[in-house]
């Protein structure tokens, strides 16, 4: 979405209470926002929409330096709204995608169910575009966690389709800058598990980060790699 569509969009969910009648007035999950961050390539250079690869698994950091998040380019505009609720039962709306042609996407890359993660060395969820024959669990234009085969529909608001989770993954809210055509991630919408996985993994994450980093806010940019370049082996089935 672009920076009016954007002020819109928040409008819209902070708005979101009162358009529903008894208990779902009172349990609406709002945005949260957390520091602008510009997306950029590995070489500090602001992430340029229009060349985001269709189907291809990009990877970045926010809100924290520990928590990774997915890119997605869907290769079609994603438009419609998608009501959606989190494992406590807090309803939201999810708005569609974002960039020249509403195909972009961006949501935690933790999954909801026992918190599986890309790491550097490997990771257990994806998003498949195509699916090779080998893998016999995962579904065609899915994010699919082979931990536990839970599975998300990245064109409806990471919306559970298939398995033990409980609750989408969490969105990624991004600002589209048209006149630059630069994306910036600025909050969160849905379940948050970030504490859960702090806790989870916070001799890993302090392996992985160095002591104390990984719960650092990201501010300023965050750094855009394809999942293949992030982490030497994408575990299919």
């Amino acid at each position: 979405m672009d920076r009016r569509d954007f002020v819109m969009f928040c409008g819209a969910t902070a708005a979101l209470a009162t358009s529903q009648q008894g208990v779902l007035a009172a349990a609406d999950a709002q945005a949260r926002m957390y520091g602008r961050s510009l997306l950029v390539d590995t070489d500090g250079r602001p992430l340029k929409a229009r060349l985001l690869l269709a189907e291809r698994n990009y990877v970045f950091h926010y809100p924290y330096a520990g928590t990774p998040c997915f890119l997605l380019n869907l290769g079609r505009p994603i438009e419609q709204a998608v009501p959606l609720k989190t494992d406590d039962g807090r309803v939201y709306e999810w708005q569609g995608g974002v960039g020249p042609n509403r195909a972009i996407v961006s949501y935690s890359a933790i999954c909801a169910h026992k918190l599986a993660y890309p790491t550097k060395q490997l990771s257990f969820i994806s998003y498949r575009g195509k699916v090779a024959a080998k893998d016999t669990r995962a579904t065609p234009n899915m994010i699919h966690c082979c931990a536990e085969h839970s599975e998300y529909d990245p064109a409806a608001g990471a919306k559970v389709m298939a398995g033990p989770a409980k609750q989408p993954l969490a969105t990624i809210l991004l600002d589209y800058d048209a006149s630059t055509d630069e994306l910036s991630a600025v909050g969160t919408l849905g379940g948050e598990l970030f504490e859960e996985f702090f806790a989870k993994y916070d001799f890993k994450l302090a392996m992985e980060h160095g002591s104390n980093k990984a719960q650092r806010p990201v501010n300023g940019t965050a750094v855009v790699r394809e999942l293949t370049q992030f982490c030497q082996q994408e575990i299919r089935c």
